[in-house]
């Protein structure tokens, strides 16, 4: 996992580490049950304080995103809301493209519903 922090970055550095985190989960490359690495080590290697990491966890934890156990650190706990999440950032870039075109909330659908057929035929 790959973290880049950015110290003159407007956003605070447990949030740019929870950012990273969130997007790794929302692409799959964080999966289902998989361990982060421990917030000390973590800290270490991004040269920030364990409190900072415990910080961002914290944020994760409180989206559904991870679970924080003891002994085994934090562990990746929802690629379905993540999906969900993921396909509903695609969905509102979509809807907003596709409000300027003036074409009705029915016709929209109908379009829609052919492209899904569509997906799942091939």
């Amino acid at each position: 996992m790959l973290i880049r922090l950015t110290p003159d970055n407007a956003s605070p550095l447990h949030e740019q580490i929870a950012g990273a985190i969130r997007q790794g989960i929302l692409e799959g490359s964080l999966v289902d049950g998989e361990r982060l690495p421990a917030a000390k080590a973590l800290g270490e290697s991004l040269g920030v304080s364990l409190h900072t990491v415990l910080h961002a966890y914290q944020d994760l934890r409180g989206q559904g995103l991870i679970e924080l156990r003891r002994g085994r650190g934090a562990v990746v706990t929802a690629p379905e809301t993540a999906s969900r999440e993921h396909a509903t950032r695609i969905l509102d870039e979509a809807a907003r493209q596709l409000a300027g075109l003036g074409l009705s909330t029915e016709t929209t659908l109908a379009l829609f519903r052919q492209r899904l057929d569509r997906g799942k035929a091939s």
